[in-house]
């Protein structure tokens, strides 16, 4: 199993890279927010105690965001690995994942970085702001603080990660297949040969 994490901040183009590395690499796309979001409306315990804390305007814990993950690799035998999207945020998560991942015989194999200069991302966002009805990609202030949060947390978890020489940083500026060819040549110089 090759589980890949995928960063980029706000309109670095990762939900349509996302699309096409699942598809090419038979991967099973973990959202942090959708799991949330089926495990609530199946109303399983997770999801229940999930939607408890989120009424209350509480975080969901780590350890219940960790077991909804736990579940979807448990259900998904079959995928040849998993790419993350959204998680992990903390350092905290990063080594409860890798503890879970450690327990189910697999770990990380990559974590790939989409690189966007502030302005592209700007310029990006606030032209998707034009169709995609998401009132914080219309104002350029919400925007960049966006990007900061981003730089501050992500930038974190990523240092974690460069400790284990598995951060490779992707220019995410360019066309949509060149940013494609990009992440998959650094996919399969670490993916193990079949």
């Amino acid at each position: 199993m090759f589980n890949i994490i995928l960063f980029g901040p706000p309109g670095s183009g990762k939900g349509t890279q996302s699309e096409k590395l699942i598809a090419k690499y038979n991967l099973k796309h973990l959202s942090t927010g959708d799991l949330l979001r089926s495990e609530i409306a199946a109303a399983t315990p997770l999801g229940i105690e999930a939607k408890k804390m989120m009424d209350q305007g509480q975080l969901v814990p780590d350890e219940v965001v960790v077991g909804m993950i736990s579940s979807a690799l448990d259900a998904n035998p079959q995928v040849a690995g998993f790419l993350f999207d959204g998680f992990p945020r903390t350092t905290a998560q990063a080594e409860a994942l890798d503890k879970l991942l450690k327990l189910k015989g697999t770990s990380i194999g990559i974590v790939l970085a989409l690189e966007v200069g502030e302005e592209e991302i700007v310029s990006r966002l606030l032209n998707r702001g034009l169709t995609s009805g998401r009132s914080d990609d219309t104002n350029e202030t919400i925007i960049r603080n966006r990007i900061t949060e981003y730089k501050n947390k992500t930038s974190i978890v990523a240092n974690y990660y460069t400790a284990t020489d598995k951060v490779k940083h992707i220019k995410g500026e360019g066309s949509l297949d060149e940013i494609f060819s990009a992440l998959c040549k650094e996919i399969e110089a670490k993916m193990p040969q079949k």
